[in-house]
């Protein structure tokens, strides 16, 4: 009894050191063609954490060979596929900062917009859910970036006509956040902080449906505070704008038809 308790002991020490040892890598021996064809593969399939995996082993064991860049323009896609908007930025930018003159550097440019631009369009979808006035845009703001350096560095890419039509959908958003933001001010008595803001989105997002709301918010504003020529000065603008509608009338509750621009 004692020699079969020995042996299940043994045997039990044998096993527990072949358990411990490193998981085998399967990629060893292979060329960078090969790690590079089986994260194609594992991408056709959706196998995106299979894909980054290659992609890192392709990376770190030829990172001069001519599968290399590639590789780091395709774990960016794979991360963006998966949801991971920071990881996928962050991968874009480290192209775009190591081959500048990369031939398919416009499309790091564009799917770094891309990923902020998905990381907020969740959010776009229920925004009558939130008040506007405490979202954070900066998601949105960093895609119009994103966007606007595409288009300025490479106006001829096959990618800026579609960044150009999400840079208006994105402004537009924008300004109506600022109104939200310009609306919670008014409502508490803070009329300099609200008239400022309203003014921003002039300023900055003069072509955006929001633009109506934003002088109804200068008007109201100026006239609480009792700065009756400024209050006037805006509604001549106002009129100027939209001279079939009178801004005594208007409510200041009303809300901007941006999305339907998308």
């Amino acid at each position: 009894m004692r020699s079969l308790a020995a042996i299940a002991a043994v045997l039990f020490l044998l096993a527990g050191c072949a358990g411990s040892g490193k998981e085998k890598d399967e990629t060893a021996g292979w060329s960078a063609e090969k790690i590079y064809t089986e994260a194609r593969s594992a991408m056709s399939e959706g196998q995106w954490d299979k894909a980054i995996k290659y992609f890192e082993k392709l990376e770190s064991r030829y990172p001069y060979g001519r599968y290399a860049q590639q590789a780091q323009l395709e774990e960016a896609y794979s991360y963006f596929k998966q949801g991971e908007a920071a990881a996928t930025v962050s991968a874009c930018e480290r192209f775009m900062r190591l081959h500048p003159n990369h031939p398919n550097v416009d499309y790091a440019y564009y799917l770094k917009g891309l990923a902020n631009f998905n990381e907020d369009l969740g959010i776009f979808g229920n925004w009558t859910d939130q008040d506007q006035s405490e979202r954070d845009p900066k998601a949105a703001r960093d895609s119009f970036v994103a966007f606007k350096d595409l288009v300025a560095k490479f106006p001829n890419s096959k990618y800026s006509p579609d960044a150009i039509a999400r840079m208006v959908y994105l402004s537009n958003f924008l300004a109506s956040h600022d109104v939200h933001v310009a609306k919670y001010y008014y409502r508490r008595g803070a009329f300099i902080a609200s008239a400022n803001r309203a003014e921003q989105v002039i300023k900055q997002y003069p072509n955006s449906p929001s633009t109506e709301q934003a002088l109804i918010l200068m008007i109201r504003s100026y006239d609480a505070m009792g700065l009756k020529e400024l209050r006037d000065d805006t509604t001549r603008v106002f009129k100027q704008n939209f001279p079939k509608i009178d801004p005594a009338t208007q409510s200041i509750e009303k809300e901007e038809a941006w999305w339907r621009l998308w």
